[in-house]
């Protein structure tokens, strides 16, 4: 019995095929659109790990304020000097910290035998490379040995590279900073860089070298890597700065810190709540397909109300009529899901990437959207259209299987 109903099912999905390919077709159209708006959702997550990570999560910067709450005898609105014992005291005091490096940074005239230029020049420790993922296109970063040395090497930044050398090779270059001679040893690989943003200018020498440019006294910042709790990491270091330079550690003004995991966790928060709104238009579309399915399983059961009556007066019982009718509604379902599934891959595909932040930014492709379906979005998406398959299918075949077999048999 349950063989021939599901066989009739299928001959009157096939006898009314226009009304089940419209159907299919609404099905498809709303779990495609579904699967986009996760893609979409997904993709806007990885553009903005990518922005972060071209610096590194694991990474937090310390630069020097100004306080604004009073402590003990001293007023508000002290300045804070950062100096090189305070990367001693860090490196000491505060439990998970990987690597540090002070830094200093000046503006000064950029110039070779034919340009001039006023850019940033960065000292450094070696190990800045590391920290803040300063790759090396071509040459070297300095080395430990040209810090101790007060090497008058430089490495530049892309954009330095063209503007000073064009398509020159630039390495073993001279060029002048303040008017000191320095030789390019290296050329970094280029960074995301917005207008207004000078990244890809910066130049970067060794920090005891950097005292030949400005006075390594007090430090414009210090950076480091980390291990552990992000906010534990932050909250040791305020504390151990607190304790040294006298001002209570719920001042946020007196030093200033670049917290990247912190930032890319509160853009984490704008990530999941624009899924979740995306999968809440995406189910509200998919609901209105099956309102569609509804509709017609209720225009075939009102057709079909006279053959129920016989299959009922023949022996079939309700879960019969039942599974007869849902059937149907879950075939179209499925058949329009794999297809609505197909069509998003298509789609995604075609479309490749959408500008996202390489509008606003050069060297930013990476940082565009990108409509990458993963399995976890086909699993949700078809879990959602399971739900209102059932749903949309479940209501005319109740209807049908509590038809009054007698009524039916009068239907005209």
């Amino acid at each position: 019995m349950l063989v021939e109903l599901l066989k009739q099912a299928y001959e009157a999905m096939v006898y009314n095929r226009r009304r089940t390919v419209i159907t299919t077709v609404g099905m498809a159209w709303g779990i495609a659109t579904v699967v986009l708006l996760l893609a979409y959702g997904a993709g806007f997550g990885r553009a903005i790990e990518a922005i972060f990570a071209q610096w590194g999560t694991r990474l937090m910067g310390v630069f020097p304020g100004r306080t604004s709450e009073q402590v003990g005898g001293s007023k508000a609105g002290v300045q804070v000097r950062l100096t090189q014992d305070d990367v001693d005291r860090l490196n000491n005091t505060v439990p998970g910290l990987l690597n540090l490096t002070p830094e200093l940074s000046k503006d000064v005239p950029v110039q070779n035998e034919l340009h001039s230029f006023t850019w940033t020049v960065i000292g450094n420790r070696p190990i800045a490379a590391d920290i803040l993922k300063l790759d090396i296109d071509y040459g070297r970063f300095f080395t430990a040995d040209d810090d101790e040395q007060r090497a008058h090497v430089a490495v530049i930044g892309s954009q330095a590279k063209t503007k000073l050398f064009g398509g020159q090779y630039p390495i073993g270059q001279r060029i002048r900073l303040n008017g000191i001679s320095f030789t390019v040893i290296g050329v970094m690989q280029p960074k995301m860089q917005e207008a207004d943003s000078d990244v890809n200018r910066q130049i970067r020498i060794p920090f005891n070298t950097m005292g030949d440019i400005k006075d390594p006294k007090y430090l414009d910042g210090i950076w480091m890597n980390y291990k552990g709790d992000n906010a534990a990491v932050e909250r040791a270091i305020r504390t151990s700065l607190a304790e040294a330079h006298n001002f209570r550690v719920t001042d946020h003004n007196a030093i200033y810190m670049a917290n990247l995991e912190k930032q890319l966790s509160q853009f984490h928060i704008v990530s999941v709540a624009l899924q979740i709104m995306l999968l809440f238009i995406g189910a509200l579309t998919l609901g209105i397909a099956g309102i569609g399915l509804m509709n017609i399983m209720l225009v075939a059961v009102q057709q079909r109300t006279k053959e129920i009556g016989i299959e009922k007066a023949l022996g079939a019982r309700k879960r019969h009529i039942l599974v007869q009718f849902l059937a149907e509604s879950l075939v179209i379902t499925s058949l329009g899901g794999a297809a609505g599934i197909a069509l998003a891959y298509a789609v995604s595909i075609g479309v490749g990437r959408i500008t996202f932040y390489s509008a606003m930014a050069s060297h930013a492709t990476d940082a565009d959207i990108q409509l990458l379906i993963s399995p976890t979005i086909v699993i949700v998406a078809t879990g959602i259209l399971v739900v209102v398959g059932v749903v949309s299918g479940m209501v005319p075949a109740l209807k049908a299987a509590n038809l009054n077999p007698i009524e039916a048999l009068r239907y005209e």
